[in-house]
């Protein structure tokens, strides 16, 4: 038996998420047919390093399954992408270390979130950008950016009906937020150990009031003491989140 580590990127558009659920399309489902076909009918369970929402998108997810068969992992791509939907694409296979677990090995993480500052609603980015035409501080941003990096418990930036089992203590190593006038977008970064449900979406929500002037950077520390998602912003829409990156120690790809 063999432990296959495959590199996927997908557009989140149409499917309710990553997980598999009773309703709705979903990245795991798909992923988990595909192997059927590859195994001739015989099913085959995928581990990601995470989920993600409807409507989120991923450059750099990470999943691992186990197969009896021998194929080289150059042809575990090919045979995966000639079978997997459009919207969804093996970048890279590896074998791995019977050892190596998609979620529990993951050392860092990164998020990218896209704003959209057209004057004009762009159709063709609608699906991969949240439109937003007011001004932003971008400093004030960042300075607050630098006040969530570290240690925290992030329960304030948790979703309320998130269900999370345990401490919400998370550190982020990098947060921060920069305009690329050429694309006319505002780009925001997060790295860190792990996120919490709907976390990056609602730190990005928070960032966006700060930048309008509505909150101080140093707000964030009373909202991070608070410990209570009432007192942080709006979750931002689905649509502008990117899974960009998942990071291991002994990374194979």
């Amino acid at each position: 038996m063999k432990r296959i580590k495959c590199i996927i990127k997908y557009d989140g558009t149409n499917f309710s998420g990553y997980q598999v659920q009773p309703k709705g399309r979903t990245v795991q489902e798909e992923l988990e047919k595909a192997l059927k076909k590859i195994h001739k009918g015989e099913k085959k369970s995928v581990i990601a390093s995470g989920r993600t929402d409807a409507r989120v998108h991923a450059l750099g997810q990470v999943i691992h399954f186990d197969t009896h068969l021998d194929i080289p992992p150059a042809n575990w791509k090919r045979a995966f992408n000639a079978v997997l939907p459009e919207d969804i694409m093996v970048k890279k296979a590896a074998i791995v270390s019977s050892n190596f677990h998609a979620r529990f090995d993951v050392v860092e993480k990164e998020y990218h979130y896209f704003l959209s500052t057209e004057k004009e609603k762009n159709v063709f980015i609608r699906n991969y950008a949240f439109h937003f035409t007011h001004h932003l501080d971008l400093q004030a941003i960042n300075a607050a950016c630098k006040l969530l990096e570290g240690e925290h418990d992030f329960s304030s930036f948790c979703a309320a009906k998130a269900g999370v089992k345990g401490l919400k203590v998370r550190t982020i190593y990098h947060a921060s937020c920069y305009k690329d006038e050429e694309k006319q977008q505002i780009e925001f970064v997060f790295k860190g150990n792990g996120f919490l449900y709907n976390m990056v979406r609602i730190l990005v929500g928070t960032l966006i009031e700060v930048g309008r002037g509505k909150r101080q950077p140093s707000d964030i520390i009373d909202m991070i003491e608070a410990k209570d998602r009432s007192v942080a912003g709006k979750t931002a829409p689905a649509q502008g989140l990117f899974l960009w990156n998942v990071v291991y120690n002994d990374d194979c790809g």
